[in-house]
């Protein structure tokens, strides 16, 4: 009994020094140069709400913050080098929902993104818009889920290929409304927004910030938009879910993510100095121009959402059978 109530005395020491030398760690965070890792090419939605936030974060601890481009792979090589580097805070990751589905779409990861990392804040939400060709005759989605029903695989919708954003939005209407809609895929967003102006699919499921400039000439017709809540952007527009498929929900999320083993303090650190960040109103402009609206709250509250939105993606997934490997 002795010995065992040494060995947990011991251990307690050890964890009360580990304790504090996490916490001075992070008093004195940061004093070199910050990797901040996109996984996606320069120029996207990622690289710039990353280069907002990597400026700003450089200007307020008074080191460099570079942002890295990783593409390539599904964004897999830019996260794995973030998951194998160095739990110090001195390489993050700036991460989309793709970060949690590819978990779900690949039988093999080099790297789990749940248990391979650690939470920091949830950036920006963007949602897409239900957009349908001038032609097709529907003013709502009730209205177009009657049209399918009506029409069994007449109607069709472009996507940016499979496990796309578009894609998702698409076939979860489907399958929840029950209704059998064509997918026409494209390789990318930008020639199966083409192809649906062009009038040569039905309608499409469209990033808000791609979508907004064919809404406001009338060469597309916005019925709702995939998000849970209504945008600010489009605050007229009603959601899919309460427009009566209840429950309905796909939106893009960006959120930033540590190595897993990150101390406490330094993702303390980042969520306080990111949230701050988050609501100037010149970052809060820049972003609802890329049709981003801004989160925030808690690590712990970003780590819960990852891990329900993944389970969500992951029953829908295997559901739909979709698997890109």
């Amino acid at each position: 009994m002795e010995a065992l109530m040494k060995s947990i005395r011991l251990l307690c020491g050890m964890l009360l020094v580990a304790g504090f030398a996490g916490l001075a760690s992070a008093q004195t965070y940061p004093t070199k140069a910050i990797r901040f890792v996109v996984p996606y090419a320069p120029g996207g939605g990622t690289d710039v709400l990353t280069r907002v936030i990597a400026e700003k974060l450089s200007g307020a601890w008074n080191v460099p913050v570079i942002v890295d481009n990783r593409p390539g792979a599904a964004a897999r090589i830019g996260t794995e080098i973030v998951a194998r580097s160095q739990p110090d805070g001195y390489t993050m990751l700036m991460a989309i929902n793709s970060h949690a589905l590819n978990a779900s779409l690949y039988s093999k990861l080099p790297y789990d993104p749940i248990k391979d990392f650690s939470p920091v804040i949830f950036a920006a939400t963007s949602p897409n818009v239900v957009v349908l060709h001038p032609s097709t005759p529907a003013q709502s989605v009730s209205e177009l889920i009657a049209l399918a029903r009506s029409k069994p695989g007449k109607l069709s919708y472009s996507s940016g290929g499979p496990a796309s954003g578009s894609n998702l939005a698409g076939e979860l209407l489907k399958m929840m409304a029950r209704v059998d809609i064509l997918e026409v895929p494209y390789k990318g967003a930008a020639p199966a927004v083409n192809d649906l102006v062009g009038g040569q699919v039905s309608m499409s499921f469209v990033v808000l910030q791609s979508a907004l400039p064919h809404i406001t000439s009338g060469r597309l017709r916005a019925i709702a938009v995939t998000s849970k809540e209504r945008s600010s952007l489009l605050p007229k527009l009603p959601t899919v879910a309460e427009s009566g498929l209840k429950g309905y929900d796909v939106s893009s999320w960006y959120g930033t993510f540590a190595p897993a083993g990150t101390p406490a303090p330094i993702i303390e650190k980042w969520n306080a100095e990111v949230s701050r960040i988050l609501r100037m109103p010149d970052v809060e402009k820049k972003l609802s121009s890329l049709g981003m609206e801004v989160k925030g709250g808690t690590a712990e509250e970003f780590a819960q959402f990852v891990r329900e939105d993944w389970a969500f993606w992951d029953k829908v997934i295997k559901t739909l059978g979709i698997r890109l490997d």
